[in-house]
């Protein structure tokens, strides 16, 4: 767990005053947070907090700490694409959902597919901003296996700009960053982007 994160969490509130930060918005919304509908919801959304941010009490190295070396020779990119992810941009605590593209060169060994959908998951169940969150997966990945080169596009629509603000609902933001062999090599990044943006 990165620094930040553990100091954060040094200081988290209790479930008490969690429920009464909720109970003062509903307030604020205009609402009265005792009619029979809205009792429960303080304590529902408290809850549903614990389950939506649970990244912060989770270690993105730790999920990649055990790697196979065993591969047979195989030394091309490894791609897992489509990986569907929902976070909650810091700006507004409005959602983000959508789907992310990783892949690498291995140097060290493979780390197990499901990994890298459990790297994302981490992440981005915290406070983010997708910029944040593409480049946290690739800086995790990076640290973990030294491989060769990573690649990663996030491709997302933001309720930020669907349900305020602007209102545009469809619109997609897409986020990359390349390290080693995919920053370096124009054939290895169009590889990867036609890839992962393939016929679904």
């Amino acid at each position: 767990m990165d620094e930040a994160v553990s100091d954060a969490r040094a200081r988290i509130p209790t479930r008490q005053e969690a429920e009464a930060a909720v109970r003062t918005l509903i307030r604020w919304a205009g609402d009265d947070p005792d009619r029979e509908g809205l009792l429960e919801t303080p304590a529902r959304v408290a809850r549903a907090w614990g389950e939506l941010f649970a990244g912060y009490g989770q270690d993105a190295a730790a999920e990649l700490d055990r790697t196979f070396r065993d591969v047979a020779g195989f030394d091309d990119m490894v791609l897992v694409r489509d990986i569907p992810f929902f976070s909650h941009c810091e700006h507004h605590i409005a959602p983000f959902f959508g789907q992310a593209h990783i892949a690498y060169y291995p140097s060290e060994g493979v780390v197990g597919l499901s990994k890298l959908a459990r790297l994302v998951e981490v992440y981005a169940r915290r406070l983010q901003t997708q910029e944040a969150l593409t480049a946290q997966i690739l800086t995790a990945l990076e640290a973990a296996l030294k491989p060769r080169g990573v690649a990663v596009m996030l491709e997302a629509e933001h309720m930020c700009m669907t349900m305020r603000g602007v209102q545009k609902p469809g619109a997609a933001t897409v986020t990359t960053l390349f390290s080693g062999r995919f920053r370096e090599d124009a054939t290895a990044q169009a590889r990867f982007v036609t890839l992962a943006r393939g016929v679904r």
